[in-house]
């Protein structure tokens, strides 16, 4: 037997809490996984996994034995990557996952770009507005906006980006325009499920303020959300970016311009800073660099501070 396949199976088996899902990734069946687990616990001679009908879990044997793997895995990985580096030609597979919206129009380029830099390299690219556990899911690099909570993982900011309410120009005619960030209660706001949820961020000269707003339609989407917007269902508020052309156009118009919502980072977070690949390294790298010569990517932000909330809602 490949001790080594069995201990990256077994890696895996923890991480997803699923036979099925690691067969997945494999593309075998979910019987050949359970074997190799199997004569990996006879091999050691100590159960690894508690298994019942609903779940897996390791055992405290089973919890020692992942992490002393994890370190290995890593280990032998950095070792790859090193020899790799020496050729400047990573192989293996780079997984990546970003938003769609983001992903279509920014990431595919780099992609493209990279790959051609690197042929000898496999990519993966995986865009949706989910929210990913990049650990469980064997997410190499993901991008992300805004406010980082998952102290588990490593980032790294590779720049910034603006933010706009908007609304098309029926909605305005049909409800009126806010003056201020207060009279959003008056309004109906198209939400964002994850990323900004329902509390905006405005500032001003006196200061920042979050206003909680509600509305009857919310998405997990930037596409859908600027789709909502263009079709008259409410105020949007979501990365500039977006939805610059269509306010060049005039479908959508900016509103509560003196209250500028401030901009978000734009970080790649990845698991672990101690045993970074060289495939992963140099991603990073190339991102950063060619992020950096896109100007809607390239915008101040400040430190998050405590500000004062306001709640509004729809009459």
């Amino acid at each position: 037997m490949d001790r080594l396949y069995q201990m990256r199976l077994y890696t895996r088996v923890v991480e997803t809490g699923s036979f099925s899902a690691v067969a997945r990734e494999l593309g075998t069946i979910q019987p050949t996984v359970s074997k190799q687990l199997t004569a990996l616990e006879d091999h050691l001679g100590v159960r690894l996994l508690n298994r019942t009908t609903r779940q897996l879990s390791p055992t405290e044997a089973g919890r020692k034995y992942y992490e002393r793997c994890k370190r290995i895995l890593e280990e032998i990985s950095d070792l790859e990557g090193s020899l790799s580096d020496l050729q400047t030609r990573p192989t293996g597979m780079l997984r990546v996952h970003a938003a769609v919206a983001f992903g279509q129009l920014y990431m595919l380029p780099v992609m493209f770009k990279f790959r051609r830099l690197y042929p000898g390299l496999a990519i993966d690219l995986m865009l949706s507005d989910r929210y990913v556990d990049v650990i469980q899911e064997g997410v190499d690099v993901a991008i992300r906006f805004g406010e980082l909570r998952d102290s588990q993982l490593v980032a790294r900011k590779i720049g910034g980006a603006m933010r706009v309410c908007v609304a098309s120009p029926a909605y305005l005619r049909a409800r009126g325009i806010p003056k201020s960030p207060g009279e959003l209660f008056t309004h109906n706001c198209i939400t964002y499920n994850y990323l900004f949820s329902n509390e905006w961020e405005f500032d001003s000269g006196k200061g920042p303020t979050t206003v909680r707003v509600g509305g009857d339609f919310r998405a997990n989407s930037a596409l859908t959300i600027r789709a909502a917007a263009l079709e008259g269902l409410g105020i949007a508020h979501m990365p500039t970016m977006f939805v610059q052309e269509d306010i060049d156009k005039g479908q959508l118009v900016r509103v509560l311009e003196d209250y500028g919502p401030p901009a978000v980072d734009v970080h790649a977070i990845y698991p672990s800073a101690r045993f970074l690949s060289s495939k992963v390294r140099l991603f990073l790298d190339f991102v950063a660099e060619e992020f950096s010569g896109i100007s809607a990517l390239q915008v101040e932000t400040r430190k998050p501070r405590r500000v004062p909330r306001i709640r509004a809602k729809v009459s």
